[in-house]
């Protein structure tokens, strides 16, 4: 099974939008929506920079996946193969075996549906063509656009952690973690399918 973003077969299209590794030239076109202040609310980073974020870009690239709708860029997709932790003993059978997804959608493209759809070929891709054994995200508790796309996904509440996240604002506030296995989202699947 391909292991990183690069071997697998791209573009991914879905019935309305197009998935496919971010390259150079989606700098700006992310850094629009990022630096927005409504979506760099909840972000680790906050974009404010047009220059530095273009330099910086090369980065996220091994990790990131861009949305297109009729060509243009309208969000990005993180999707972080991880090795969980495990006893020494059995590193190797451990190793990239879950991945850590994230999603940004620019608001001019919210409310329909295209998080929903993206983010569920994401998990497609993880289980499909990755062949992972679990996905999590992670997001402050009070974003409640991230965490109901999660659990409409069928992803799972797995934590809830009171002010264990600091935002940049100085606050400390509280934070939740989801995850989903490979054969909770396949049986989802087959049961949506019948």
């Amino acid at each position: 099974m391909p292991r990183t973003i690069a071997d697998l077969d791209w573009p991914v299209t879905t019935e309305r939008l197009v998935l496919r590794p971010a390259e150079q030239r989606d700098a700006l076109p992310t850094f629009a929506f990022r630096s927005l202040p409504e979506v760099t609310r909840w972000m680790t980073a906050h974009a404010t920079d047009p220059v530095a974020w273009e330099a910086g870009f090369g980065e996220r690239l091994a990790d990131t996946l861009v949305i297109e709708k009729d060509g243009a860029v309208i969000g990005d997709l993180m999707l972080q193969v991880q090795d969980p932790w495990s006893q020494v003993e059995v590193r190797d059978q451990a190793k990239g075996t879950q991945v850590e997804i994230g999603y940004v959608l620019d608001p001019a493209h919210a409310g329909q549906g295209y998080a929903t759809e993206a983010v569920q070929e994401e998990l497609r891709i993880c289980f499909e063509e990755l062949g992972v054994r679990r996905v999590i995200a992670q997001c402050f508790a009070d974003n409640e656009a991230s965490w109901r796309l999660m659990e409409r996904l069928g992803m799972r509440r797995e934590q809830y952690c009171v002010k264990d996240s600091l935002h940049r604002s100085g606050e400390w506030l509280d934070g939740m973690a989801y995850a989903i296995l490979a054969e909770e989202w396949r049986a989802a699947r087959d049961s949506s399918a019948g």
